[in-house]
């Protein structure tokens, strides 16, 4: 995401509970499933069917980005012990965090 991209539509910037109810709503229905994005908008709240397809899409480019070695591995502090790592500020666009031996990539933008 380019600066300016954790917003959708509208320019308000998704919300951490709100990631978390998009994630769990794309879990549930899937890409087969009729009217796929407003049952996700839907659930989402507040967010209109637009926005949730466009926030996928940014999601779905950030994974590819991921996924061809353009995004560059996180530095860690060395002391810190597996899921307790915290991100060196690199100023790169998100940020990564770590809970045990899974990373995610946060969606928002400061």
């Amino acid at each position: 995401m380019k600066g300016g991209e954790g917003c959708c539509g509208n320019g308000r910037i998704w919300s951490r509970e709100e990631n978390k109810v998009f994630e769990r709503a794309l879990a549930l229905y899937d890409e087969d499933t009729p009217d796929r994005w407003q049952n996700v908008a839907s659930m989402v709240g507040g967010r209109t069917v637009d926005e949730v397809r466009h926030h996928y899409d940014l999601l779905v480019e950030d994974l590819n980005c991921i996924e061809s070695d353009k995004v560059p591995l996180p530095e860690y502090a060395q002391s810190a012990p597996v899921g307790q790592r915290r991100l060196q500020d690199s100023g790169d666009l998100r940020g990564w965090f770590d809970v045990g031996p899974r990373l995610f990539l946060r969606m928002s933008i400061k």
